[in-house]
């Protein structure tokens, strides 16, 4: 007879967003301390599940994605801010995340899906944000030279209305591009995401987890042609 099924965590309690505000107010590190197991407990724990219930999802968008549920070094991000070399000081940061990244991407700049989970702010993001060098102009040479593949791509994943771009701009067109391309717009980009946005009690519905896959899902043709052009199979 087979194992019975894991309950599956579908959704976030309202407690994750009651910790994350009580964080912003007491950033210190005798308060964590002090609050460290509602951390736990609110936070770290019904992430990890969601990321280990994703898998499922993730799997039927690209098996080429990972979603990993390990507490280290795996897809959620540590709570800790790296402080060494910023003049904001503050321990902790104020939002819980986890990215699901390409099974080639070893950083925050590979192609990835996000969620972002913060009081007052739940978004799904997916694309690349801050390519390397090399990957940027790969990413525009495939716009520059197949300008309606790229439309094509961008307008299925944002024309429904509910996605939209997001991400950085340069002021001025980037050296070696023809200021005058049709797609010049998207070209002067530094990074290339597009954005879900939810409340808080979305976050918190039982269907969450199947409303965010779905808004992965139809982020496919713009993450294909990113990936793609990245030079990573999608």
């Amino acid at each position: 007879m087979s194992a019975p099924a894991r309950a599956r965590a579908a959704s976030f309690p309202p407690a994750l967003f009651g910790f994350l505000k009580d964080l912003a107010a007491h950033n210190d590190r005798a308060w964590f301390a002090e609050n460290k197991h509602r951390y736990e407990r609110d936070v770290k724990a019904p992430l990890l599940a969601f990321i280990a219930d994703f898998d499922e999802h993730l799997v039927k968008i690209s098996r080429h994605f990972t979603a990993d549920p390990r507490p280290q070094g795996g897809s959620m991000f540590r709570i800790y801010r790296d402080t060494r070399f910023s003049h904001d000081k503050r321990p902790y940061k104020t939002h819980a995340a986890a990215q699901f990244r390409h099974g080639v991407g070893r950083d925050a700049h590979a192609p990835c899906f996000y969620l972002h989970l913060e009081s007052g702010e739940v978004f799904m993001g997916a694309g690349i944000w801050h390519p390397d060098g090399a990957t940027l102009k790969r990413i525009r040479d495939a716009i520059a030279e197949h300008p309606k593949k790229w439309r094509q791509a961008r307008d299925k994943t944002v024309g429904a209305g509910r996605l939209y771009m997001d991400g950085e701009l340069l002021q001025r067109p980037p050296r070696g591009y023809d200021p005058d391309h049709p797609e010049i717009g998207d070209l002067k980009r530094k990074d290339f995401l597009v954005v879900a946005d939810y409340t808080q009690k979305d976050a918190c519905r039982a269907d969450f987890i199947e409303r965010f896959a779905g808004d992965c899902r139809a982020a496919g043709p713009f993450m294909k042609f990113l990936t793609e052009a990245a030079g990573f199979p999608y």
